[in-house]
């Protein structure tokens, strides 16, 4: 963090990526689903889009904990 910036803004910047990435993630593993199905894609393909949401997910899950984590103890000085 560079001096000068709000933490707050900070804070709204990663959460407003977290709900994007979040949000992309499920149109684009849906859309995944649906095209797969509709050309017939193996399922260890079909496996390949479901491991990638949920690596995705995963890490959304991992930035918002972090969120929670920096505001909780800011709030405890």
């Amino acid at each position: 963090m560079t001096m000068g910036r709000d933490p707050d803004q900070d804070d709204g910047r990663q959460g407003r990526l977290v709900g994007l990435v979040i949000a992309g993630t499920m149109i684009l593993w849906m859309a995944a689903q649906w095209i797969g199905g509709a050309i017939g894609l193996p399922g260890r393909y079909v496996f390949l889009f479901d491991f990638a949401a949920l690596a995705a997910l995963f890490w959304a899950l991992v930035v918002t904990y972090q969120i929670w984590r920096k505001r909780r103890d800011e709030n405890q000085r």
